[in-house]
């Protein structure tokens, strides 16, 4: 690297501890359902025990997983990006990939995404992700690729058509540093297709659970702030600090908190209905009554709603 750029003063100042330039950087895991770090179950089967359908309802415990994701070093306080294109039948709040059992050549993520800049210090960061704009073929992916041999190819998203017309969004998720704890996050979306298209954009903030497991003395809160023109909201963590996320007006503000559905994963009962997957719930079935009715929680969400045109470019002689 070379020597006195702003990179390396940044360093310089995080490794004598001037400033704590790593405190906040990707470190938030693409995939946390399905792995042995969540596997509480009998005979060690992390991927039936914790499947990819269970993750939008059941906190984890050690971790937590999103798209575009950034967090604090220790996974307290979780930011990423969820989307949803109209049709899918899930709220699109991380990657979805194959089991071991699954894949014909084991486990193996299905999604378009690239890591596209990163600098030493995580003073900018940034990420595309590919969203279709037609519904996601889960189903599709794990019977094609359940029915191929370990000596077949696997069947990727790409082979689908899924992505057939250019009919998807380039999600920009971008990260500017004014200082180790100052962040700046723009999230960039362009329609590929050839005809509007809509996408609901949930950029959230939420609180990895430790009180239902770990007997935390005092519980965080994510609280709403400032006026509906210029709303803002609070996160008050005893184990991070207290900070304050600004947005640009939405057309609503989603509160929920970070614990598990226990009548939807486990046929059990909640003790009160703001659960992990409310704002799925909310977003699928355009129902958003409990998930604007607090102005509190473990778990947030401005959203936003656009209708994307296409670009459009001519070149004439």
């Amino acid at each position: 690297m070379t020597k006195n750029t702003k990179e390396d003063k940044r360093l310089k100042d995080h490794y004598s501890k001037e400033k704590d330039w790593l405190k906040w950087g990707p470190y938030l895991s693409e995939r946390q359902w399905g792995t042995v770090r969540e596997d509480y179950s009998a005979n060690g089967d992390a991927w039936n025990y914790l499947p990819h359908d269970h993750a939008r309802s059941r906190t984890y415990r050690w971790g937590e997983d999103g798209i575009a994701g950034i967090s604090d070093r220790y996974c307290n306080i979780c930011f990423s990006v969820a989307l949803w294109n109209g049709k899918d039948p899930i709220l699109k709040e991380r990657l979805f990939g194959l089991t071991g059992p699954q894949g014909n050549h084991g486990e193996d993520v299905k999604e378009l995404y690239y890591y596209l800049e990163n600098t030493p210090s995580h003073s900018y960061m940034k990420h595309l992700y590919k969203y279709p704009q037609n519904e996601f073929p889960y189903n599709q992916l794990v019977e094609e690729n359940r029915n191929r041999g370990k000596h077949d190819t696997e069947f990727e998203l790409l082979d689908t058509g899924i992505f057939d017309n250019n009919e998807y969004f380039d999600v920009h998720t971008e990260y500017a540093k004014a200082e180790g704890e100052d962040i700046l996050v723009k999230i960039s979306i362009s329609n590929r297709g050839p005809k509007e298209a809509m996408a609901v954009v949930l950029p959230t903030i939420w609180i990895r659970n430790f009180w239902s497991f770990t007997g935390m003395e005092e519980k965080p809160i994510i609280k709403k702030k400032g006026s509906k023109k210029a709303p803002h909201v609070t996160v008050d963590h005893s184990y991070v600090g207290k900070y304050n996320l600004y947005f640009d007006e939405p057309s609503r503000v989603l509160f929920t908190e970070n614990e598990t559905n226990e009548e939807r994963v486990f046929n059990g009962t909640n003790e009160h209905p703001f659960k992990k997957d409310l704002f799925h719930d909310a977003v699928i079935e355009n129902d958003f009554s409990l998930a604007e009715k607090n102005k509190e929680g473990t778990k947030c969400a401005p959203m936003y709603e656009l209708n994307l045109a296409p670009m459009k470019l001519r070149l004439l002689s």
